[in-house]
């Protein structure tokens, strides 16, 4: 096949190109060069800002659009290779859904942008949602049956800049007592980067169409700590803390906690139903793997998890109490 890639050499991109270039197929990058731009070189490399500039022209097998965020840029991409390009796949979100206190499915209404800006991000990400939902639309109006639609829940793995799932094998790492919401079985969702990437590639070579919910069916909490404790042959001791009490104590879920999630308009982002992806052969590498990978390729950020301080006084609070 030969492939465009609007992106490409950040994370989930990255991943897709790595997999196309495995395979045998010929890739096309497009994106502004400021990120990783020493990665494949092997590949040809367009450079230009989509929101500004030219979509470049040629004939694709398959278009993957992995930085897509507002519909009016997403658009001028979209009808720009309408006639270049025989299928076009959309990465879009699970926060596309307006109901995420249930666990949704394909078909669940999706979120509506109201009076929030379609041009612009808010600084707190409150439109993001409607923004992708927006996005879905102009490629499913512009490709109709030729359209594909991803929606990842978390992404995690190597090269993950984010630092959200990254905290928890490097915490871990660092032995002591730690912080783990309870309780000690709840499920969690998310998706290797790696499993993501090639999944996508798939699709496109069996020219397949729709939308699909794309992550982890569940994994429980307490086996991603054995996880981590496995991998990184830590000595470090799980302190088990009641989510009420968590939140009482003013701990933020996704960021302070991260994959924690609190709110009960919230849970169902944790519990998609994603069969419809594992039909279509999205599979997953063992718990394992993914830790390790995070461990060795990906750092943890500093907007992302408890610091130390604050760690140490819930712990101090919790056996006080």
């Amino acid at each position: 096949m030969k492939l465009l890639v609007l992106g490409g050499t950040e994370f989930l991109g990255r991943a897709v190109v790595e997999t196309a270039v495995g395979r045998g197929h010929v890739v096309t990058l497009f994106n502004r060069g400021k990120t990783n731009p020493e990665l494949f070189p092997e590949v040809e490399k367009l450079r230009g800002d989509r929101a500004v500039d030219p979509i470049p022209s040629g004939a694709w097998d398959g278009v993957i659009d992995t930085s897509g965020l507002l519909p009016g840029v997403v658009r001028g991409s979209a009808e720009a290779l309408r006639d270049s390009a025989e299928r076009y796949l959309f990465v879009s979100s699970i926060s596309v859904y307006a109901d995420l206190s249930e666990g949704p499915t394909e078909d669940s209404p999706r979120a509506q942008l109201g009076d929030m800006p379609s041009d612009e991000m808010l600084p707190g990400y409150e439109n993001y949602g409607a923004l992708k939902a927006l996005c879905e639309d102009v490629v499913t109006e512009v490709y109709a049956e030729r359209a594909l639609i991803v929606r990842p829940g978390l992404v995690v793995g190597p090269h993950d800049p984010t630092g959200r799932f990254t905290y928890w094998p490097h915490r871990i790492a660092r032995g002591g007592q730690f912080v783990v919401p309870g309780p000690r079985e709840e499920q969690i969702q998310f998706v290797d980067v790696r499993d993501l990437g090639a999944w996508i590639v798939d699709l496109l070579e069996r020219g397949d169409s729709g939308a699909f919910n794309a992550t982890h069916p569940g994994i429980a909490w307490t086996e991603l700590v054995e996880s981590c404790l496995l991998v990184t042959g830590s000595d470090g001791r799980p302190v088990w803390i009641d989510r009420e009490w968590l939140a009482e104590q003013g701990v933020g879920e996704w960021m302070d906690l991260p994959l924690w999630l609190h709110d009960a308009d919230s849970l169902g982002m944790m519990r998609a139903d994603v069969s419809r992806a594992v039909a279509a052969g999205l599979t997953f590498r063992p718990l394992d793997d993914t830790v390790r990978g995070t461990l060795e390729l990906a750092e943890t950020t500093e907007d992302a998890g408890l610091t130390p301080a604050r760690e140490r006084a819930l712990l101090e609070a919790w056996v006080a109490r």
